[in-house]
């Protein structure tokens, strides 16, 4: 066997270097060819995006910087008619509130009218009732006490008291 010494060794601990180097140098290249059409993919993928989106981007733009006056235009339209909505709000409640209130006082003031109206009439059926029902009631007793006192003298004075009032009230039954 060969006699190893120094310089052999040496050597060969510098070829085996040179050659871990020379490896390394290779998958170094390896990673950086492969990077490189990594990042030309990406870099290609990234420019089909843009060119996909930037049309929309602009067309974007354009329309918010031509409807943007609008907008604020708009926005301040409504602002004011907001303001004026509320203002005729309140002056429609406010007149709601004062005719609710009127007609309140006008309830008030016809049941006022119709309880003393009511009153009247009432007070007046009374009066009438014992101004005129307690003469007649008087005068419809006397007439029937005038009817039975002639109903008597006309009965025939042999004829018992029952018979007379039942052919009497006999007539009266009949319609």
């Amino acid at each position: 066997m060969p006699k190893l010494d120094n310089q052999t060794v040496q050597l060969a601990m510098v070829a085996a270097v040179a050659l871990a180097m020379m490896i390394q140098a290779i998958v170094l290249l390896a990673a950086f060819v492969a990077l490189r059409k990594l990042a030309k993919n990406i870099h290609d993928q990234v420019e089909d995006i843009r060119s996909s989106v930037m049309p929309i981007i602009d067309q974007t733009r354009d329309l918010v910087t031509r409807l943007a006056p609008k907008i604020e235009s708009t926005t301040s339209d409504l602002a004011v008619l907001t303001r004026a909505l509320r203002d005729q709000t309140a002056d429609v409640q406010e007149a709601a509130d004062e005719i609710i209130a009127r007609a309140r006082r006008q309830a008030s003031r016809l049941d006022t009218m119709l309880s003393s109206v009511l009153d009247a009439v009432d007070r007046a059926s009374a009066f009438m009732a014992d101004t005129v029902a307690k003469p007649m009631r008087q005068l419809s007793a006397f007439l029937a006490s005038a009817k039975a006192v002639v109903e008597s003298l006309r009965s025939t004075e042999g004829a018992p008291r029952g018979e007379a009032s039942r052919r009497s009230s006999d007539n009266d039954m009949f319609v």
